[in-house]
């Protein structure tokens, strides 16, 4: 016999109850999943535990749109979180072509961000600030990089800074994530172009990229989760 509701006859009240107690289980599961996960991809790329990396890394964006989800998360953030995941796919692999995919992949997430923070106004400030770190960015980028990743990653860096910029509309939650997405994106340009890096340079770049996901994440549904 059918629990649901029917003329005359009312659900039975353990019904009613199961599925808004349901979410917010399976979102701090989610979450906490995705905190595992998080620590054992950080600490196999501090171990030079590649396998470990490779099992792990695929899991932290899906489990981290789920505890979204589950809490009421627009459908442009969960979309944004996903094309991150296919970055992160695609970036597991060591190969020119594979990078081109990713960054294509987090450009479409980048999109998705810019059209879920709207035309809120942002401290004009910031915009010289970003704009600035930009420009310098890519001049001193340019001639060390492949030449035929240099006008993608302009552009891309383009798009990136538009995003970080943006985000800080949102408040300070967001406005951090969005920075520390551009710092991580900037250690990886800058290990494109042979700069020295920092001793295990993988493992800040994911610690960069996977809190400024949670920020950007938690920011934008803080603000917006009346969204669809």
């Amino acid at each position: 016999m059918s629990t649901a509701e029917s003329p005359g006859r009312p659900a039975p009240a353990w019904a009613a109850d199961q599925a808004p107690a349901g979410r917010p289980r399976l979102g701090r599961i989610a979450l906490l999943a995705f905190a595992v996960a998080a620590a054992v991809d950080l600490g196999s790329l501090l171990a030079g535990w590649h396998l470990g990396h490779v099992i792990a890394k695929p899991l932290l964006m899906p489990l981290l749109v789920t505890h979204m989800a589950t809490r009421g998360a627009p459908r442009l953030l969960l979309a944004a979180l996903l094309f991150g995941w296919g970055g992160d796919l695609a970036l597991l692999f060591d190969a020119e072509p594979a990078f081109l995919v990713g960054m294509g992949s987090f450009a479409v997430g980048h999109v998705c961000y810019l059209v879920l923070f709207g035309k809120r106004p942002a401290n004009p400030l910031l915009a010289g600030a970003y704009a600035l770190a930009l420009l310098g960015t890519v001049a001193l980028l340019w001639s060390d990089l492949p030449p035929d990743l240099r006008i993608p990653v302009a552009g891309y860096s383009l798009l990136l800074t538009a995003m970080a910029f943006r985000s800080s509309a949102l408040g300070l939650r967001a406005g951090i994530g969005g920075g520390l997405f551009l710092l991580s994106d900037t250690l990886i340009a800058t290990g494109v172009a042979e700069w020295p890096q920092l001793p295990r340079p993988d493992f800040w770049i994911m610690a960069t990229y996977l809190a400024a996901q949670y920020l950007l994440a938690t920011g934008a549904t803080s603000r917006e989760a009346g969204v669809r």
